[in-house]
């Protein structure tokens, strides 16, 4: 039933009651207590993955689960060396691994690397034991995103500046990474994805999603045949529209773009949204305010109510719980 109900919500069709989750990461140091199941070995073990994603419908009562909690799967198979954290840290990548276009090496036993097994190997378990419980969600990062892992963030964003041919052709051949990964959790069961790319607006300007993005995610949205969530953090006010082109089913918005009735004012009736709970407010706020802002985000028509990113590590489970309740 969650299953066909969150499907139902990212088609931005009518549900029956309000569709709860989020496509990021639910993991925090008490829902790890609950379930028995700890960073970093939920990123490197399939069973453990499987265990702290399936408490977000289990534990949380969303209808949608996610294993990926980490933005360093890709970057790690890619070759990038990668910190997995511990219970209080969330991985990150090291020292880029590329200089310039012609350094990018795709390995050929890409979808072979560990990084990338232990995520199929997750869904399929979520796949099999939860069946029609829950939505299975994937989750890959764009182009964009990967050249901050392998060029580094400030080499890359002063080459979009400076030569926007070469950043063309770094996010082309990066491309592929995105493309293989997604098929291959599609492959093993996920039912929608989370297609993350950070492009806020202090990192790339309206100007270039247009120039750069907009043509990449119109792309991956014919090329995926699963539904797909765009999630990029920060304030988006002055590119949904942009958005909406790109023919990509959902939008997981950060609150720092405006209220709920706002942001569904912005994406008119074409996009669904997903989001519309504070990370702030999820952190420090009380569960009755997390629970009125939960109310009024279904209200003002957003289609799949939660989180608006991946939560801080400290966030008390009551809080989480509070979404639904």
């Amino acid at each position: 039933m969650s299953r066909t109900l969150l499907l139902d919500a990212l088609a931005g069709k009518s549900t029956q009651r309000n569709v709860w989750g989020t496509g990021t990461s639910i993991a925090c140091r008490e829902l790890m207590d609950r379930v028995g199941a700890y960073f970093p070995d939920a990123h490197l073990d399939a069973e453990k993955m499987f265990v702290l994603a399936a408490a977000g419908h289990t534990v949380l009562g969303f209808d949608i689960v996610m294993p990926l909690f980490s933005v360093c799967h890709e970057a790690a198979a890619l070759g990038c060396k990668v910190n997995w954290g511990s219970v209080d840290m969330m991985p990150e990548s090291g020292t880029p691994i590329f200089a310039n276009v012609n350094d990018i090496k795709i390995p050929a036993d890409f979808l072979q690397h560990p990084s990338c097994t232990v995520a199929f190997e997750a869904i399929s378990l979520l796949k099999k034991r939860l069946g029609d419980d829950a939505a299975v969600c994937g989750k890959v990062f764009g182009s964009w995103t990967q050249a901050y892992h392998c060029f580094g963030v400030e080499n890359f964003l002063m080459m979009t500046v400076d030569d926007p041919g070469k950043t063309k052709q770094i996010l082309e051949k990066l491309m592929p990474v995105t493309v293989a990964f997604a098929k291959a959790q599609i492959e093993a069961g996920a039912d929608c994805l989370l297609l993350a790319d950070h492009a806020t607006s202090d990192l790339c300007s309206p100007k270039a999603y247009e120039e750069f993005l907009e043509p990449m995610h119109k792309r991956l949205a014919q090329e995926i045949e699963v539904p797909l969530i765009l999630h990029i953090c920060g304030n988006t006010a002055d590119r949904i529209e942009m958005i909406v082109r790109t023919g990509l089913d959902c939008f997981h918005w950060d609150t720092k773009t405006g209220s709920a009735a706002e942001v569904r004012d912005l994406a008119g009736e074409q996009l669904s949204l997903m989001g519309g709970i504070s990370n702030y407010t999820l952190l420090r706020g009380a569960a009755e305010e997390i629970s009125a802002a939960a109310v009024r985000a279904g209200e003002s028509g957003i289609n799949i109510i939660g989180p608006e990113c991946a939560i801080p590590l400290s966030t008390p489970l009551e809080n989480l719980q509070a979404i639904v309740q």
